[in-house]
């Protein structure tokens, strides 16, 4: 028995011990997922019992899934698919591949059968985009390129996930109906119906609505909860999955003017609304059922920790792109994903596994979940630690990107910029048209191609590798700039030009004044972009002020 049988106290508990947790972590500086964790397993049957997971603490869960969900959707940026189509399905669909087909062998190897290693491969094989796309928000790295990379594969293995779920719930409903073929039939019938109704409601309904409810914040933020929640519920009762649900619902409004405003307003509430999910899950850990399984669990985790980036990184590392961008990149699927619960709790329902599965997934599950965490906000510092191993994952970059395919007359250049955003494009352009040679670098290759289209001498580079820094013509350059806005990546490059003494003028631009360290400043100027444009905008507004008209 429960020791607060109300749910309000329970409720009231969660929150009190959560916020207390969090306290702790952030004094701690540890992620507060693992907290929020914590916390459903302190409270829950399993150690103290003092909250039972309730239909109620479910539902708000729930919702906080299908808020994530719709928000995903709702930014889904359609130009990071474009631009990261290649790299996204290469180490999206080759990741789940080498997952699903080792995690098979070793799950057989662990005697599991046949049936039972089906399920835990493909289990093992997701990563979880909730926790990733939090914590590159959280460390403002959704926007650079291994972020995007990562938002890009993860958007892959949402869509094979979803159809993965469709073709289960559809396979369910054959189980107990005993028609496979008809049951798959219209489950696609029906979900072919489904966009089709929600892409009709794009193209007339939802935009014309949405400028009439925007009238109303209070009334936008309503009609938006409501709309992910219903999508959610329909896509359920067609079979799909609320998950499936909410994301439609998302993209659906991904093409109007309000999807900003609208995320916006979400993400305090999408919040607070995890924090269930993640207590729920660690309350519905049962210790009993999962305690002969610690050693298949920890083999498992060890797996998905190390195997999945591993592939990530052979995979990009063929593809041309740098050891640290495919690191970055890869330790983001670290992890398995909460729809790894949800298909072992599938199997279960379906008879095909025992609880002792779901156990065990539920177990990994924690581990990567908690371990990836870590990996993850500590990612800069594992790079510096594990660089110089990182070699092997990397190799010749294409010709047309290298150095040696750019003119003599810019081999020995007036300014280095490094980063081709839009703000180290906008400084080489001014250079040049100024009269001053210029050669950029940055270790996206689209920027780099971007850069040379647009007439700036431009390569394929890194400025955190110190081999090849030591082959760039620093002496020769009367001014340096760093314009890749990330932290670590401009401390990387401040060191390397105080290593050799750089005599010229070195400018670093970064995002936020926080983020500049003693080291960056002791190498150079800094520029905060957002602050400059604010103080000549109001320099500009005043030089156009008129004096007042007397009444």
């Amino acid at each position: 028995m429960p020791l607060i049988d109300d749910v309000f106290s329970q409720t009231g508990l969660v929150l009190f011990i959560a916020s207390v947790m969090g306290i702790l972590a952030i004094k701690l500086k540890q992620p507060l997922i693992v907290g929020f964790i914590a916390v459903g397993i302190f409270l829950g049957p399993s150690v103290l019992g003092w909250v039972e997971a309730n239909d109620q603490i479910d539902l708000l869960a729930k919702l906080g899934i299908t808020l994530l969900l719709f928000i995903v959707g709702l930014k889904l940026d359609l130009h990071i698919i474009k631009t990261m189509g290649l790299v996204a399905l290469a180490t999206g669909i080759g990741q789940v591949l080498f997952t699903s087909v080792v995690g098979y062998f070793i799950a057989v190897a662990l005697d599991f059968n046949h049936l039972e290693s089906v399920y835990i491969a493909v289990a093992l094989t997701f990563s979880s985009t909730i926790i990733i796309v939090k914590l590159l928000s959280d460390k403002r790295e959704v926007d650079s390129l291994h972020g995007r990379i990562a938002v890009g594969f993860l958007i892959v293995q949402d869509i094979m996930v979803i159809v993965a779920m469709i073709g289960l719930n559809a396979i369910s409903g054959a189980e107990i109906s005993g028609k496979i073929g008809p049951n798959v039939i219209h489950v696609l019938i029906s979900g072919g119906l489904f966009l089709l109704v929600v892409g009709l409601l794009m193209r007339f309904v939802l935009s014309p609505l949405l400028l009439f409810l925007a009238q109303s914040r209070e009334l936008l933020l309503i009609f938006s909860i409501a709309w992910a929640v219903s999508l959610g519920a329909l896509g359920h009762h067609l079979g799909f999955s609320k998950e499936v649900g909410a994301f439609v619902a998302g993209v659906s409004l991904a093409s109007t003017p309000f999807r900003d405003v609208i995320g916006a307003k979400l993400v305090g509430l999408r919040d607070f609304l995890l924090l269930f999910f993640f207590v729920d899950l660690g309350a519905a850990l049962n210790l009993a059922v999962i305690g002969d399984q610690v050693f298949a669990a920890l083999l498992l985790s060890l797996f998905v920790l190390v195997g999945n980036p591993v592939i990530v990184m052979i995979i990009m590392g063929l593809m041309g792109y740098r050891k640290r961008t495919g690191f970055l990149a890869g330790l983001t699927v670290a992890q398995i994903s909460e729809f790894s619960l949800i298909l072992a709790a599938l199997g279960v329902s379906l008879g095909h596994v025992d609880e002792s599965v779901l156990g065990l997934v539920t177990l990994v599950g924690l581990i990567t979940i908690s371990a990836s965490t870590y990996m993850i906000l500590y990612s800069h510092r594992l790079y510096e630690l594990l660089a110089p191993r990182l070699k092997l994952f990397e190799r010749s970059i294409n010709s047309e990107l290298n150095m040696d395919a750019l003119e003599d007359e810019t081999r020995n250049p007036d300014i280095i910029v490094f980063g081709l955003g839009k703000f180290g494009r906008s400084i080489a352009q001014s250079f040049k048209a100024s009269g001053y040679s210029v050669l950029g670098f940055d270790f996206d290759p689209e920027r780099v191609k971007r850069a040379n289209s647009e007439g700036i001498p431009a390569a394929y580079g890194d400025a955190e590798d110190s081999e090849f820094f030591e082959t760039l013509p620093i002496s020769h350059a009367r001014w340096v700039v760093g314009a890749v806005h990330d932290r670590y990546a401009t401390e990387a490059l401040s060191r390397q030009l105080l290593g050799v003494a750089f005599s010229g003028c070195a400018a670093f631009s970064m995002k936020d004044e926080s983020e500049v360290s003693d080291v960056i400043k002791e190498a150079g100027i800094v520029f905060i972009p957002y602050n400059y444009a604010a103080e000549h905008a109001a320099q500009v507004l005043l030089a156009q002020q008129k004096p007042l008209q007397q009444t």
